[in-house]
């Protein structure tokens, strides 16, 4: 097992940035005993909600990310507060960012985002006959446009890139979406 050969000397918080923490971890490689700092990034869990309607419709929401400088098209989603479970979270982000309110939910799964540089996990949920109940309230930076989409729009959207956010590709194939045109039962 690789893991054997790396001792953890100390571990540091270089920078807390409120969403994520910078630390710093520094390691032996044995039996050679060189030492180097890796750095991670330390937040929060994550979750993502495939909201769908009795309609069959992904309720979707498209907003600026400043990482690409785009507009993304994504599913709702974002940071499990405190100590809310992540089934709770998925209800809380997909009312603030939608209006829409989860009549039943399961899990899909989870993942690490990246496990090379971060700590925190994604989890995944799809949330059926969700509800309109009332006007989004996005965080107060936050500026969002809820759009439907038919479930069985999703695979070309995938296969032509309007769907490029990771972990939403990640979320409808962990439902059984694919690009190729297949679909759950399908």
């Amino acid at each position: 097992m690789p893991a054997r050969y790396w001792r953890l000397l100390e571990s540091r918080e270089i920078s807390d940035h409120k969403i994520f923490r910078l630390i710093a971890d520094r390691y032996r490689l044995e039996p050679e005993g060189r030492e180097r700092d890796f750095f991670k990034f330390s937040a929060s869990d994550w979750i993502n909600v495939i909201p769908l309607t009795d309609q069959q419709e992904v309720v979707m929401v498209r907003q600026f990310r400043h990482g690409v400088q785009e507009v993304t098209l994504e599913i709702p989603g974002g940071m499990i507060d405190g100590d809310e479970s992540p089934a709770v979270a998925a209800g809380r982000e997909l009312r603030e960012e939608t209006g829409y309110r989860i009549q039943k939910i399961r899990s899909l799964g989870k993942v690490w985002p990246n496990p090379a540089i971060q700590t925190n996990q994604c989890h995944f949920f799809l949330a059926e006959d969700v509800r309109y109940e009332g006007s989004p309230q996005p965080d107060p930076y936050e500026r969002i446009e809820v759009v439907t989409v038919p479930l069985a729009e999703i695979p070309r959207m995938l296969a032509d890139g309007q769907i490029r956010h990771a972990l939403v590709v990640t979320a409808f194939a962990m439902l059984g979406v694919v690009a190729n045109g297949e679909s759950p039962g399908g």
